[in-house]
């Protein structure tokens, strides 16, 4: 019974990252929480397994199309990772309760992100047709890969609702170049992070199994099938049902329990 549901969930969190990209995992966490009654401290490590073997497969295309910057995920990466496994010592430290809601708030700032998204690109980092000033684009990088991984060791979340608007707004990369990007550094992260939790609660590795393998078919076939949808009204009611999920979080974990 809780394999079906994990297979359905996968499912169903698999065609939100085709069809998001993605900011579908983000909903990952409270599935597991929620839906299958795991404690957080379970549900975080796999949450990150699933983000990251369906980022890995999404990477694919964008590496052999070159829709990716290395040197600039690299640089998000190098700070990315250790920011990961102090998160991950944070959390540990941190009651659930604490942990649920900070996740709720997570979840607030990226479908706030989800609405504001209107395509714009910065020119932050860029040189005309010459590239990334990396002597300005280095330097804004470094925080923000900081702040990517300290969320995803701290709540199993890929950051791609912050590091997207990283690379675009603030460094001025192209929207298909920082999607590519942002999913090789989600993959890194979520890579350490999964390292990070492995000597904390034990992973079901079954309900993982099941989660991943039809997240991926639900992600492959989504991406495949959804270019012709509209996905800004997609992306804006995804937004909102982030929010109900992030209210039902906070009310169940501040006034229910």
């Amino acid at each position: 019974m809780i394999l079906g549901i994990a297979l359905a969930l996968g499912a169903v969190i698999g065609v939100l990252l085709g069809l998001l990209g993605g900011g579908g995992s983000i909903l990952a966490v409270p599935a597991l929480v929620y839906v299958l009654g795991l404690n957080i401290s379970q549900a975080i490590p796999m949450s990150l397994i699933v983000i990251g073997v369906a980022s890995a497969v999404g990477a694919v295309p964008k590496v052999l199309a070159h829709h990716v910057q290395w040197r600039l995920a690299g640089i998000f990466a190098a700070t990315g990772i250790p920011a990961t496994f102090l998160g991950t010592a944070i959390g540990r430290h941190l009651p659930q309760p604490a942990l649920l809601i900070g996740f709720a708030l997570v979840m607030v700032v990226a479908g706030v992100r989800m609405l504001q998204d209107k395509g714009d690109t910065g020119t932050a980092c860029t040189v005309g047709d010459s590239g990334i000033n990396w002597r300005r684009c280095a330097p804004r990088s470094l925080p923000a890969g900081f702040i990517v991984g300290l969320l995803t060791g701290l709540f199993g979340v890929g950051g791609g609702f912050l590091i997207i608007p990283a690379l675009v707004l603030m460094l001025g990369v192209e929207m298909p170049i920082a999607i590519g990007t942002s999913l090789l550094i989600i993959v890194a992260n979520s890579a350490a992070g999964v390292v990070s939790h492995l000597g904390g609660a034990g992973i079901d590795w079954p309900i993982t199994a099941a989660f991943v393998g039809t997240a991926i078919v639900g992600s492959l076939v989504a991406g495949h099938y959804g270019t012709t949808l509209d996905t800004g009204r997609l992306q804006r009611w995804f937004a909102y049902l982030v929010f109900v999920v992030a209210a039902y979080v906070l009310v169940d974990t501040i006034f229910l329990h």
